[in-house]
C-alpha cells in the first residue's frame, strides 16, 4: 500500500519556524503535483500550499503567503513545507497529499483532486 508520511511537526512559540517533510513509500512523487493541507479542531480541512510536478509552479493560501514555502526534492522523493513566522492560528494537523494526475497542468487547491494522503502531523503554535 503506497503511503505518504509527514514529519517535522511539534510545539513551538509564535514567531518560530518549522519545516515539515513528506516522504513516500511504495510510490514515486516524481511527476505528480503535491499539496499541503491543514485542519484545525472543529474546522474543515483547507489548502495551504501546492507545488507542480516540475517544481516550477507553486500556490499558497492567502493566510500563509510570504511566510510558508513549499519545495520538493525528487531525488529524495520528499516534499517540504518551510513555515516561518508561525502564528497561533497556524495550529492544526498538517497533511501532505499527492495529485491524482500525472504531470497535471496546474497546482490543484481542492482536496478532491488529490489521490493519496498522509496521516498528518500536529503543529501547535503557542502565543
Amino acid at each position: 500500500q503506497a503511503q505518504l508520511e509527514e514529519s517535522g511537526g511539534g510545539l513551538v512559540q509564535a514567531g518560530d519556524s518549522l519545516r515539515l517533510s513528506c516522504t513516500a513509500s511504495g510510490r514515486t512523487l516524481s511527476g505528480y503535483g503535491m499539496g499541503w493541507f491543514r485542519q484545525a479542531p472543529g474546522k474543515e480541512r483547507n489548502f495551504v500550499a501546492g507545488i507542480s510536478w516540475s517544481g516550477g509552479d507553486t500556490a499558497y493560501a492567502d493566510s500563509v503567503k510570504g511566510r510558508f514555502t513549499i519545495s520538493r526534492d525528487n531525488a529524495k522523493n520528499t516534499v517540504y513545507l518551510q513555515m516561518n513566522s508561525l502564528k497561533a492560528e497556524d495550529t492544526a494537523v498538517y497533511y501532505c497529499a499527492q495529485d491524482s494526475r500525472f504531470r497535471g497542468p496546474y497546482v490543484p487547491r481542492i482536496d478532491q483532486q488529490y489521490a493519496y494522503w498522509g496521516q498528518g502531523t500536529q503543529v501547535t503554535v503557542s502565543s
